[in-house]
Order: C-alpha cells, then sequence, then structure tokens
C-alpha cells in the first residue's frame, strides 16, 4: 500500500469507492459468528418478523467494518486515529452498499486530514455517515 503523503493530499481528494456485493443471509451469519454478535433479529427470519421487521438485516457494526475498510484501503490502520460514525438507516438484504469518503479539512499542526465518509444502497440511500481523522507523513 502506498500511503498518502499529507503534502500531495488536498481538500476534496476522493478516496477509492469500496463497492460490496449485495447483503446475503451468508454474510450476516458469517459476520455474526467472527463479531460474537448473534442478535437474533440479525439472523432469524421468524425473530424479525416478529419485531415488525420485513426479514433479517445487517449489523450495523458490520457497515462500521465497511467504512473501516474504505479507509483502510486508502492509509494503514496505524494512521488513523478517530473514526465516529452515525448509524442513518437499515441495511436491507440483497442492499449493494457502496462506500464513498473524500478528504474535508487538512491540519497543519499534526499533519493530519479529516475524511467525511458514508456508506449508501443502490437506490441512493445513506446507511451511514461518518468522520476520521488520519494522520499522513
Amino acid at each position: 500500500m502506498n500511503t498518502p503523503r499529507y503534502d500531495e493530499v488536498q481538500v476534496g481528494d476522493a478516496l477509492p469507492a469500496l463497492e460490496l456485493s449485495p447483503i446475503s443471509r451468508t454474510t450476516l451469519a458469517l459476520f455474526a459468528g467472527a463479531s460474537g454478535d448473534h442478535n437474533p433479529i440479525h439472523i432469524d427470519t421468524d425473530f424479525a418478523r416478529k419485531a415488525g421487521m420485513p426479514d433479517v438485516f445487517a449489523h450495523g457494526m458490520l457497515g462500521m467494518a465497511w467504512l473501516g475498510r474504505l479507509l483502510t484501503n486508502w492509509a494503514p490502520q496505524s494512521r488513523l486515529y478517530r473514526f465516529d460514525v452515525r448509524f442513518q438507516g437499515i441495511t436491507h438484504l440483497a442492499n449493494a452498499i457502496s462506500c464513498t469518503g473524500r478528504v474535508v479539512e487538512k491540519r497543519d499542526a499534526d499533519r493530519s486530514v479529516r475524511v467525511e465518509m458514508q456508506s449508501s444502497n443502490q437506490h441512493g440511500q445513506t446507511k451511514i455517515a461518518g468522520d476520521a481523522w488520519i494522520s499522513l507523513p
């Protein structure tokens, strides 16, 4: 990975987008196992329907992990020192998620940049929005 350099990054620069396959039950089951989050609303259709949902849906932390991958595809994880998100919508089965980000601020004092990012489905609905601070060499 080529770490971006502070002097080369400009406000307005876009991070390379992360395009994901549509959400499947397999993805949800694998994430439940990997994360230890076995909340039945994410893996049990009957439970989800009893809770008033049409079906199971993705874990919020799975969506945050995708945004984390967007960031760490651009700069090493060791450079990330703040990562905040706001959950704005449910990510349903078959949603194809796209994660995007853009540099919105540079701070000379510590050679860091603030990146605003979001995940959206194929219909343009934002699921998660947030920002992160990344220090650059």
